[in-house]
This record gives C-alpha cells, structure tokens and sequence, in this order.
C-alpha cells in the first residue's frame, strides 16, 4: 500500500487555491490566541499521506521566522501553525504550503460529513477491477494459443481498454509522483508510478510490434491491487481515530439564541459567542460551555465523569458542551466560543495524540527519508544485473518493476502512527485523553509513582465541619476571600454564599502554596496555611494550630481570627490503585503541601511509606528534580496550581480534569472521570502501546528481509509485490487494532512497605471511617 504527498484531489485542491487562497483577514480571524505574542492556525492539507509529506511540511514551515512551531496529524491531515503577528502574515504560511506542492484551507474542527477521498478511492478500484476482469479475459484467449492476427487485434483492445483505466485510477498515485518531481521531490507515490508506467509502456511497444507477450493485465491489475490496499488503509485509518469522529458527532450543528429584543434566531454553532442566551428543550445537547439563567433539568454528564446516573441541574450550574439535557428546557449563558469548548479541548487532545516525536517516531521518519533513493537505486541496480546476467531487458525490466512495487516502507511509516491513533481512541474510552503519542512511551518508561493528596488522592471536594463555632462575620469574610481562588478549602469556603456583597475589599492576590489575600480599609486579611496566614510563630502556638484534619487559617494584619476544618474523601479506586502500582513494583509516595498529621493519616490507611507534607511548589518540583538525578523516571500525578511545576518538571505527568487551568495544561495526561485507576489504565495501555510498536517495526523489518531479496531474485512478479506491499501495511493496522481488544487492568494484590498483603477492602472501610 503505497504513501505519498500529495494525491488524490489535492493537485484539484492545489489549483483552486492558488487561484482564490483564504485573506489575511479570514485567516487572522480564523486563528485564536495562545498568548499575547503568539496565534495558532490550523489548516486541512489534503495531500498529506506518510512521513516524507510530514518531514517535507514541518521543515518548510519551521523555517519561516514567524513559525514558532508546526506540527502534522497523519489521520486528518491537519497541520497546525504556531505563529507570531509580529513577524508576518499569516497567508505567507499557505504560500510556503503551496510552495512545497500542498494545497490547504482553514480546518473545520466539526466536519463530519462524507468522506470524499474513500469515494473517490472506491469509484477508481471499481474502474480499475472492472477493466483488470476485462482484459484478463482478453488475455486468457491470447494464452490460449490465438493466432498472430487475433493476439495482435486482442492486445490492442486491451491497450484500449488500460489507457482510460489508468488515467482514471491512476490519477491517485500519478498526481502525487508529479507533484513532488516538480517540486524536486521523490516520495513514495513516484516509484510506484514509474513501475505501473513502465509496465504499459513494455506493454504497447511489444503491441506496437507483433510480440507475443505484452502487459496490460499486469499494469491494470498491479494497478487494482494497489488501490485495494489503498482503500483499506484508509478504512483502516478511519476506523483507527473513530474516537475522534464520535467527539465530533456530540457537537450540535447550532442552537436557538434569544437575541435582546426578546427574537430567537437560529445560529450554527460556530457562530455563537459568550455571553449570548441560548434555548436548549430537552433531547437537545449543549453546544458550548454555559451557565444556566433559567430553568431546572437532569444531564447526561457521562462523557465529563464517566457516571451514568443524570446529574441535576438548575441557575447557577456551569455545563459543559457535548453533554445532554434530558428533562426539562434550559435557558443558558454561554461562556466560551464552541473552539474554547471542554468538547474542543478533549477533540484537539485526542487529534494531538498522534504527534511527537517519540523515539519510535525519529526511526520510523529517518527511514521514510531513506527510502526514495534507495528504492531507485536497487531497482536499477536490479534491472543492470539481470540485464548483464540474462541479456534480456524484457525480463530485466520486469523484476525492476516488481522491485519498486516491493520494497515500499509503508509499514515501517505506518507502525508508529497508527498504534497512537488506536492507543488514544482506547484511552479516551477509558476517560483519560493524551495531549502527545509521546507521553505514552514517557509513561511506559516511568518507574516511579508521586502523588498530590487535594484534589490528586482526595477528590478536592472538602466539607467544612466546624462552621456552627465560627463567628458570622469571620465566615462571611472567608467567603469573599475563597471565591477569588481555586483551591478546594477556598472553594467550599465561597460556597457559603454570603448575603452581603464584596463592598471594601480589593487587591485580591493568589500566592500559589500559601493562601489568598486582600485588602479592606487598610487591613490586610490572608486565609490560608498557618505559617504564611500568621506571621508570629508564639501566636501560632497560642492558637493551638497543630490539628489533625486539614485546616486554612483566616487572620488580619497577621493576627489570628478563625481555623477552618474540613473533611476530604478519596477518589473512587483509589486503595486499589495504589495496589495495583505496587503490583507493578513502581515505588509510591505522596508530596503534600498539606498539614503532616492529614498527610501521614492518608499514607498510613494506603500504606504509603514515603511522603512528605507541608511542601511548597518550588520544593515539589525541586524533589521531582532530586528523584530524577537519581536515574528514576517520575509520574507525577497532581491537579493544583501549585502542581504545575512538578507537572513539567516531572518525566510524565497526569492531572484530572477538575484541575486548575495550568495544572491540565501542564500535564501530559487528562482524565475526566472520578475513579484514580485512570492511571494504572494509561499505564497499561502505553505499555501494550509499546509492544505493538515494537512488533510492527519487528513485521515491517521481516517483511524487507524476504520481500525485497525475493524481488531481486526474480520469485516475485509485479502483481505478488503488489499484493505483498498492500498485505504488509495492512498485517501492521492489523496489529496495531488489537489494542482495541484490550481490556481493563484488574488489580492484583498488593504489599505495603513491610510486606504484607494490603486489603483494599479493608483499607476502604478505614477511610470511611477516618473521614475520607
């Protein structure tokens, strides 16, 4: 099965755009800000097909000065274009596209309608099988003795019937060898179209001259079995990323806006912006993230945590898009456009996810750069020893053919890729998306396990318990403070709604690790840990602050006024989790900046023997730094802002998706639902990943030991090399969707630090009873 740049409808794709290209204007508004010096464009390139088109486009674009970085995505070609406004426009990047032979337009994120490449692919092979049939029948009479006058008169139709035939079918590969030879080129497609050219060629000069043997069942037929092996690449490939098709299938086209004079309008999806109302009635899914304004009704929240019991809803929730209104109508606020979705965020997860260059990925591109020349020259070499050896360039010619049909790396450039697609579209249906295939090989390789306590092993969701013993006015203070922050305690703090509004404070300011403080009338209030909150270490110990449970401390100017108490509990799975890595033998331990007694209870019902608590955010991705000069490889799994140094500093890193902004932007790993065995799930997975890229790379590399040397030595005719190099590629797709068929890790007993067996029941009922 033959790879190429670009094929298909792309020179069309090519022509049209050349003529009227998107403006500067379209393109600039099409982009979105990723900073305030940088935009990301993404484009649809039909013409990318393997990894000579990958290399060719990210070098070309990487070399413009506005370019900060450009990355390919195989399965939909797509190229996304980190640039900068500064230093150019960004119709220069389409320009450097079209220079390099490659058509492109604006990507359109929720295109989900026919696949125009599969019809154009199996109209060509029903041409291309029709006509193979026809003139099989033909060349059967020829071998079956005809007479001079009626081969001659049988060869001629046959020419008649395989001109049409490859100019029709032939326009896939023909197109794409041209492309790249006018643009100084040779991928993939350029000898395929030499051997199916040479093979029609032979055949009409043999025509042409009364000779009894010609080819034309032999061009034609090569020629179907090469579209074959085509098509169900591309079928393949679909089916492959289907994850990210069934995403898309979630977002609705559009919805109902109530514009301000009351009028409702129908708009697509796209076009809705924040702050617009929206009317949803039930049965209809959320196009964009909102908040409700008016009404009350159950979701369908499964794609957001996992959980098939409808959530309920009312004024004041905040929904995701993709979710699903079951009961009753809504009236809602949007809050972002449909690009800065939850729903947009998980489908440029999962379309990243065949990115990176992993090790695995180098191997397989170094060798797609190789492969051009080095077909050319063997073919050659082939046909000049068999000329030498046999004296017959009939004969010669044809074991030449054969060798450039045969000796096709589209396995080798398949093995990597397609693994990723599978791997991605199993995690995510697992609830964990992969921001790079990268990560998966990161995390096959790690060796040790830290974990965050708030928000990472507990679910962030803490409860305050001694309310009923705290002034109202402290209480109501805390809450102004809590809603300016993130963290949990801060968070369940806010919760308490105070009836009074903001009125005097300001200056509010988040200290990552610490706590959150403003200002009001000139007094300072901070509400957070007990050695920023209170600066005097004798009033600390006045206040008896060394308590159990986890705590924030509230105070003026420094001078203590209120302790609050929460209680936390822990994710779904997570004693068996931790079972499970320790089954793995992957060392684990806990870094907190939570108080100690909390810390060391938590550790002590998991049978943790390593933690650390009371840790700052430098001093996490200091100890992530300190295990890693030691020669381990580090997961760290974390969800807060004060994480998203360790997140980076570790060599892979997982956040749930409650996490703060950075923190999931930080990690290399999302995983949306509630249950902490996401990450022995993606560990499983990336480690059956990596044997399944090893054993295509292992097919690939056999598949050239006998293929090619057979070839050489004339055992196998063009058609067996079509069909051997169409068998190959699909052995590796093959392979790769066994991943499918993986099921979920079950966890094994495990033991804690001094051996024993650790009884996850049992360690769960503890919990419960401590509070968790």
């Amino acid at each position: 099965m033959s790879c190429c740049a670009p094929g298909t409808e792309a020179a069309l794709e090519l022509e049209r755009t050349r003529q009227s290209g998107p403006s500067n204007e379209e393109l600039l508004l099409a982009s979105r800000a990723l900073d305030a010096n940088l935009r990301q464009s993404d484009f649809s390139v039909p013409g990318i097909h393997c990894g000579v088109c990958i290399r060719t486009i990210e070098n070309g674009l990487n070399a413009l000065p506005m370019v900060d970085h450009a990355r390919v995505n195989l399965s939909t070609r797509r190229v996304s274009v980190i640039w900068s406004p500064a230093l150019g426009q960004p119709s220069t990047i389409v320009d450097t596209l079209q220079a390099l032979g490659y058509a492109a337009h604006l990507f359109d994120f929720g295109e989900t309608g026919e696949d125009k490449t599969l019809s154009v692919l199996l109209r060509s092979v029903a041409v291309a099988g029709f006509a193979s049939a026809n003139i099989m029948l033909l060349s059967v009479s020829v071998w079956s003795g005809a007479e001079a006058a009626t081969r001659d008169l049988f060869h001629w139709i046959s020419a008649l019937i395989a001109v049409p035939t490859l100019a029709y079918s032939g326009r896939i590969f023909f197109r794409s060898a041209l492309s790249a030879l006018r643009h100084g080129r040779l991928n993939m497609d350029v000898p395929i179209s030499l051997a199916v050219v040479l093979a029609f060629a032979m055949s009409l000069y043999e025509t042409a001259n009364s000779g009894e043997h010609a080819y034309f069942d032999a061009s034609v037929t090569l020629l179907f079995f090469l579209l074959i092996g085509r098509t169900l690449d591309h079928v393949m490939r679909e089916k492959a990323r289907s994850a990210v098709k069934g995403l898309a299938r979630l977002s609705p086209r559009g919805a109902i806006v109530l514009q301000a004079d009351g009028s409702r309008e129908f708009l697509p999806v796209d076009d809705i912006a924040a702050g617009m109302n929206i009317l949803l009635a039930a049965g209809d899914r959320i196009p964009v993230d909102a908040r409700v304004l008016k009404g009350t009704s159950d979701l369908d929240c499964s794609l957001v945590n996992g959980e098939n019991l409808p959530q309920t809803v009312s004024k004041g929730s905040v929904i995701r898009a993709g979710t699903l209104n079951l009961t009753g109508p809504l009236t809602i606020e949007a809050l972002a456009p449909a690009s800065q979705s939850f729903l947009a965020e998980m489908m440029h997860l999962m379309e990243s996810a065949e990115n990176g260059k992993a090790g695995y990925r180098r191997i397989a591109d170094r060798a797609a750069d190789l492969y051009a020349p080095v077909v050319h020259i063997i073919a050659l070499l082939s046909f000049v020893g068999w000329l030498i050896v046999s004296g017959d360039w009939h004969y010669s010619l044809y074991i030449a053919i054969a060798v450039l049909i045969i000796t096709c790396p589209c396995a080798l450039g398949l093995a990597v890729p397609v693994v990723q697609v599978v791997a991605a579209g199993r995690l995510f249906e697992n609830g964990i998306m992969v921001k790079d295939g990268a990560a998966m090989e990161r995390l096959a390789e790690a060796d040790a396990v830290v974990f965050d306590k708030t928000g990472t092993l507990t679910l962030g969701r803490p409860r305050l318990v001694n309310g009923d013993g705290i002034s109202p006015q402290h209480l109501r203070i805390a809450a102004i403070l809590g809603k300016h922050s993130r963290h949990p305690y801060s968070q369940a703090l806010a919760g308490l709604k105070p009836e009074e509004g903001e009125a005097g404070f300001g200056s509010f300011r988040e200290i990552p690790g610490a706590g959150i403080e403003a200002e009001n009338n000139g007094v300072l209030y901070r509400l957070g840990r007990a050695d920023w909150a209170i600066g005097n270490k004798d009033e600390q110990n006045d206040q008896d602050l060394n308590l159990e449970g986890g705590q924030a401390i509230l105070s003026a100017d420094g001078a203590f006024l209120a302790a609050f108490l929460f209680e936390d509990r822990l994710r779904s799975d997570a004693a068996s989790t931790i079972a499970m890595l320790k089954t793995m033998e992957l060392p684990v331990e806990i870094i907190s900046g939570d108080r100690a007694g909390a810390v060391a209870r938590l550790a002590g019902i998991l049978g943790i023997a390593d933690f650390k608590s009371g840790v700052l955010p430098e001093q996490k991705a200091a100890h992530i730094a300190q295990l890693s000069a030691q020669g381990r490889k580090v997961l760290m799994v974390g969800d807060g802002l004060n994480d998203a140094p360790a997140l980076v500093s570790a060599h892979v890193s997982m956040a749930p998706a409650s996490a703060a902004d950075v923190g999931r932007n930080a990690a290399d790993f999302v995983f949306l639902h509630e249950s902490l065995s996401a990450v022995t799930i993606a560990r499983s997975i990336s480690l059956k990943a990596g044997r399944l890229i090893r054993q295509n790379f292992a097919l690939a590399i056999a598949y050239n030991l006998v293929a090619v040397p057979a070839a050489i030595l004339g055992y196998a005719t063009p058609l067996v090399a079509a069909l051997a190099m169409s068998s190959s590629s699909i052995i590796v797709v093959l392979n790769a969707l066994r991943l499918r068929l993986a099921g979920r890790p079950i966890a094994g007993t495990a033991k804690d630090s001094s051996g024993s067996p650790v009884d996850t029941e049992q360690a769960k009922a503890a919990m419960m009873e401590a509070g968790f």
